[in-house]
């Protein structure tokens, strides 16, 4: 894929680095915020704030942290609002980036909180509902066969989670749905595979698509970074992938990077890249029985093609399980055999 760095990348809406502080006007009545996100590669996430005649929908919320926190009240005024004009937040998915700060200003403002319904696994895990009793990320990458990996993310800090964080939505979402904000109509659509209860919204009739982690414009989302696991996250974010191309073409508003002019260009460029990968995947089996954690050593990583073992630790965790997703894909296309192990899932090609 050909697209400017995510780094480097600026956005037409605001003529500076996509990350820039600001509420920065995409449409009429649409203000995109991008919050920091310290200590993250990502830099930001992008908030977009909708006006109403009854005040202000929010798409997606940021982290939940005093600089972020602090950050959108100060660009909410900029454009005549606070807080207490936010009537909803529509949240594209769990992630703490996403969700943690919608549901505490939800909660301390009485703004309704949706969110799609098959979250709600992963907000019994955070919530003590199901049993919980360490890093739940380890165990995936046990059965990745990345068991150093594993052992080196036990060791870091505990981080246990914060209650207020991870309140219930006050909405779920379930199922594809039109919700009418003000005058305007979102068509909200599943689109799982970054995570099982993903949504984006697309307001068709000013063509535009408030796209999640979806269908980002500079980077490919992560993908098997999902607990509790699900069966095959691949094939349900290329299905998702396919379902988001039937509609019309779209300007992404991302929550990761700038604006960008083509949903239909996007997604095509994502699903060629992900059949790439399931090649290379596949070819890596051609000597035998592997691991995701070993036929992630066999693939180029980022756009700078880096082996694996350039990776730094969290993002050798996040390989070896993407990886794994991929071979997943390929057991369920026939591809390829699934063997458990005492050293994790092994995978041979077939035929």
């Amino acid at each position: 894929m050909t697209t400017t760095s995510t780094a480097h990348a600026v956005s037409p809406d605001s003529g500076e680095h996509w990350s820039k502080e600001g509420a920065w006007r995409v449409a009429d009545g649409i203000h995109r915020i991008p919050l920091p996100l310290p200590m993250d590669g990502l830099k930001a996430v992008n908030v977009y704030a909708i006006e109403t005649d009854d005040g202000l929908t929010l798409i997606d919320g940021g982290w939940s942290i005093e600089v972020a926190r602090d950050l959108l009240e100060r660009c909410l005024r900029d454009i005549g609002f606070g807080f207490g004009d936010i009537r909803r937040f529509l949240v594209t998915h769990i992630h703490r980036d996403h969700y943690t700060l919608a549901t505490v200003l939800g909660h301390e403002y009485a703004a309704d909180v949706a969110l799609g319904l098959d979250e709600k696994p992963g907000l019994d895990l955070l919530n003590g509902k199901l049993e919980l009793t360490g890093n739940p990320f380890l165990d995936v990458l046990r059965t990745a066969g990345a068991h150093e990996v594993a052992d080196q993310w036990a060791a870091g800090p505990a981080e246990l989670p914060d209650p207020a964080w991870w309140q219930y939505p006050h909405t779920w979402l379930v199922g594809d749905q039109r919700i009418a904000v003000g005058d305007r109509t979102l068509d909200a659509v599943h689109t799982p595979g970054h995570t099982p209860g993903h949504f984006v919204f697309a307001e068709q009739a000013a063509g535009l698509l408030f796209a999640g982690d979806h269908v980002l414009p500079t980077i490919t989302p992560s993908i098997g970074f999902t607990v509790p696991a699900v069966a095959d996250p691949l094939g349900d974010f290329m299905a998702s992938l396919t379902k988001v191309r039937a509609l019309p073409d779209l300007t992404i508003l991302p929550a990761h990077g700038p604006v960008a002019p083509s949903s239909h260009a996007r997604v095509d460029e994502l699903l060629v890249h992900h059949e790439k990968r399931l090649d290379l995947s596949l070819a890596a089996l051609a000597g035998g029985p592997l691991t995701g954690h070993q036929v992630a050593h066999h693939l180029p990583w980022t756009r700078h093609d880096h082996a694996y073992d350039e990776l730094d630790l969290f993002a050798q965790g996040m390989a070896s399980m993407e990886t794994k997703a991929h071979l997943d894909l390929l057991v369920a296309q026939g591809r390829a055999s699934a063997e458990h192990t005492a050293d994790g899932v092994r995978y041979s090609a077939t035929g």
